[in-house]
C-alpha cells in the first residue's frame, strides 16, 4: 500500500469569511404563508386544473359572451365525448370555478366570478 503525502496539496491555513446570522440574512415575510388547511384546498383547486381537457373547457366557458355555456356546446370543441366532458365539467364545479344550472334537459356551466383570481393570489407577493 502506498503512502501520500497530502500536506504538499493542501495551503497551510484557510481564510474563514464570517457568515451572518439567519436572521440578518433572510428577508421577512411580506405576507401571511398558507397554513395546513389553505394549502389543501388549494392543491385540490390547482389539480382539478391540471389536466388539458380540464383548462380547455374553461377557456372555452370564459370566452363566451355570457361567460356561460350549455355542455351541447363543449363537446365538440374539445373533441371528447359528452360523459366524458360531464366528468370533467364536475370536477371544475366540486372545485369551485364553475356553476352549473339545469334548463330543460342541458346542463349550463358558469365561470364563478373570481375564482381563478384567488387561486393566482396565492402565488402573488
Amino acid at each position: 500500500m502506498m503512502n501520500i503525502d497530502y500536506s504538499r496539496c493542501m495551503p497551510a491555513s484557510l481564510d474563514v469569511t464570517p457568515v451572518a446570522s439567519p436572521a440578518v440574512c433572510c428577508a421577512p415575510l411580506v405576507r401571511e404563508p398558507l397554513g395546513a388547511e389553505e394549502a389543501e384546498r388549494l392543491a385540490r383547486a390547482m389539480k382539478a386544473l391540471a389536466d388539458p381537457a380540464r383548462l380547455r373547457l374553461l377557456s372555452i366557458v370564459a370566452a363566451t359572451p355570457e361567460r356561460e355555456a350549455c355542455v351541447c356546446d363543449l363537446i365538440e370543441p374539445v373533441g371528447l365525448a359528452q360523459p366524458t366532458v360531464s366528468h370533467h365539467l364536475r370536477i371544475l364545479t366540486e372545485a369551485g370555478f364553475l356553476t352549473r344550472s339545469k334548463r330543460g334537459t342541458w346542463a349550463f356551466y358558469a365561470l364563478v366570478p373570481d375564482a381563478l383570481e384567488r387561486v393566482a393570489a396565492v402565488l402573488e407577493p
